[in-house]
């Protein structure tokens, strides 16, 4: 299996970090791409691999003191994944891995958001990907700064339950099922905490 097979994976994986975004604004909150990160790891033959999604986008509103009034939705765009290998990326985007023909972006709905402690919420909705849509809880640890707030965080999802890597890349001896996904989200116009 070669590392250009593996960036399906990890292109995934990022697609499930854009859910976490989503628990920063109650009041509209504005994302800031160019110092936000959604990065993803997975093992390829006992390996890890590393990439990130260089495109995403979210709409946020959310109010810490009334956290279940809050709305996240956010799209990641799967052409953007990335491992660092222009053939890797190549062969993310064919049907057995993302699909983008089809499909091209990920999307996360949220459906509910709860506090968890101190600057700590999970983050409950949809995530779909080429499609298929499962449930998933995103932990968000909200810190504030200057009037700028940053969500960070790290999940893990199942690939195959996305059909990601499917077909003969379905063989998790190979690419494992588990994808790790981790962010980093600055926003403006999150009320204090």
């Amino acid at each position: 299996m070669t590392l250009r097979m593996s960036t399906p994976i990890a292109a995934f994986a990022i697609a499930a970090c854009f859910v976490a975004p989503a628990a920063l604004a109650q009041t509209a909150a504005k994302l800031v791409p160019a110092q936000s990160e959604i990065a993803f790891t997975f093992k390829q033959t006992g390996v890890p691999v590393e990439g990130k999604f260089k495109r995403f986008d979210a709409q946020i509103a959310f109010d810490p003191k009334q956290p279940a009034g809050g709305r996240v939705a956010f799209t990641i765009d799967l052409t953007s994944a990335s491992l660092g290998a222009a053939e890797v990326e190549a062969e993310l985007v064919k049907p057995e891995w993302f699909d983008t023909k089809k499909s091209a972006n990920a999307t996360f709905q949220s459906t509910s958001i709860k506090a968890s402690g101190a600057g700590k919420f999970d983050v409950a909705g949809k995530l779909t990907i080429k499609g298929h849509a499962h449930d998933v809880v995103v932990p968000v640890a909200l810190t504030q700064a200057g009037g700028t707030t940053t969500a960070t965080g790290a999940f893990t999802i199942k690939r195959l339950d996305y059909k990601i890597g499917d077909g003969d890349w379905a063989d998790t001896s190979m690419v494992a099922d588990d994808v790790q996904v981790k962010f980093k989200l600055t926003l403006n116009g999150v009320g204090s905490m």
